[in-house]
């Protein structure tokens, strides 16, 4: 009845985060001590009484700010100057940019509208469809939270405990790189017009102000990152250094951000905030039942005991997060299921930040994947094009992911090998 409760929640478009206290509430209700209502309340307090959730909401401010203060276009000329010459320059560059941005922002959802807003119609002017520009940008923006610093990774240490917070920054390097590489060996195969030599259209500025332009922003990433991995701050301390530092090149540097923005900015980045900490508050919540009841212990001996392998282990668990890409945001995903599925995989000896990125590059495939593909939604409000036809447009790029997820799902040093090198 529970679980019947929760699927009709889901079916009629409530809420994630309103779905899953509805049906605990209901459950609470009904049943016998220690059950209480009361214990809904205390359980999501307690998910949200976390200082490292401070960085959420700090990094998505850095993504407001950043995209108010014109750093986003620098990182577009920037990337049109190195790649932007070359076949198809217009896609390869709407794909570096998001490499760039993920350094910055961590978030695909911030990516894919500050991108979107700028490459979408550019290269449809340049001959490209208007689907396949928005299934382009979507695509790419799947970067964003694998390459460090990265929300959804902070999320998943918090979730997980023991796993390094640098480890896995530096784990998700190689797999955000290499995911850009194939996507761009994609469209430079399959795109049947030159486009490069007229990306010039992007930008109206000399390829060497365009290179000093982009120096400032790409500091940003190398600082906060740096100072993680040399233990000077804590990444909730990283996130308030981005804040900062944002802030100070769009207020006394580019002068793009003026004081009287700051209200709406801040308004923005607690909204979109408070989405995602809901969430994180109501499934600690149900977590809690999970715990109580033993759920997870259960499910561990089982698989232990049936699955002798880790081929077959890592296997199900891509299908098993793929499938459910399809119909639950990636954070709220990530909250249900990792606690359950991390055990298992150390009990058949997965290194941890391993599977870590492999539960963060599944989910965020989910991203660009109908009916809840938020990337997905993002861009088709920009292009408008239809949500049938833009999915349609992603399913090659779809494809292309999920063979960069097999790649790394089965060869682990391309995710371990970095931060190995480094010591962690």
């Amino acid at each position: 009845m529970i679980y019947a409760l929760f699927l009709v929640c889901l079916v009629a478009g409530v809420p994630i985060a309103v779905a899953i206290v509805a049906t605990l509430l209901v459950f609470m209700g009904f049943g016998e001590a220690p059950y209480s209502l009361r214990l809904v309340a205390t359980e999501m307090f307690k998910g949200m009484n976390s200082f490292p959730l401070l960085a959420i909401p700090l990094f998505v401010l850095a993504g407001e700010v950043m995209n108010e203060s014109g750093i986003t276009g620098r990182i577009i000329a920037f990337a049109n100057v190195i790649v932007g010459r070359l076949r198809a320059g217009l896609a390869l560059v709407n794909i570096w940019a998001s490499v760039i941005f993920a350094g910055l922002s961590g978030s695909a959802v911030a990516d894919t509208s500050a991108i979107g807003r700028v490459f979408i119609p550019e290269m449809e002017k340049h001959g490209y469809s208007r689907s396949f520009a928005a299934a382009l940008t979507a695509a790419s923006s799947v970067i964003g939270p694998i390459i460090p610093p990265s929300i959804p990774v902070i999320i998943y240490a918090l979730i997980v405990s023991g796993v390094s917070v640098p480890a896995l920054f530096m784990a998700g390097v190689i797999p955000g790189i290499l995911l850009a590489v194939f996507l761009s060996v994609y469209v430079m195969l399959t795109v049947k017009v030159d486009h490069g030599d007229q990306s010039e259209g992007l930008i109206s500025q000399p390829a060497a102000s365009a290179l000093l332009g982009g120096i400032l922003p790409l500091l940003m990433p190398v600082l906060v990152v740096g100072s993680i991995l040399l233990g000077v701050v804590t990444p909730t301390e990283a996130a308030s250094f981005a804040v900062a530092y944002a802030l100070f090149l769009g207020i006394f540097i580019y002068r793009n951000i003026k004081l009287s923005a700051l209200p709406r900015l801040f308004a923005e980045a607690m909204r979109d905030s408070a989405i995602i900490l809901i969430i994180i508050a109501a499934v600690s919540a149900a977590n809690w039942v999970l715990t109580y009841n033993r759920v997870p212990n259960m499910l561990t001996e089982w698989v232990l005991g049936n699955v002798d392998s880790q081929t077959t282990f890592l296997l199900a668990t891509m299908v098993l997060f793929l499938f459910v890409g399809l119909f639950l945001e990636g954070i709220a995903a990530m909250l249900v299921l990792v606690p359950i599925l991390h055990p298992m995989a150390v009990g058949l000896g997965v290194d941890p930040v391993h599977f870590g990125i492999l539960v963060i590059f599944n989910l965020m495939i989910g991203l660009i994947t109908p009916p809840l593909g938020l990337c997905l939604f993002v861009a088709e409000g920009i292009a408008r094009v239809g949500m049938a036809k833009l999915a349609k447009a992603i399913l090659p790029f779809f494809a292309v992911e999920v063979l960069v997820l097999v790649i790394l799902t089965f060869v682990p040093e391309t995710v371990t090998w970095l931060p190995r090198a480094l010591g962690y």
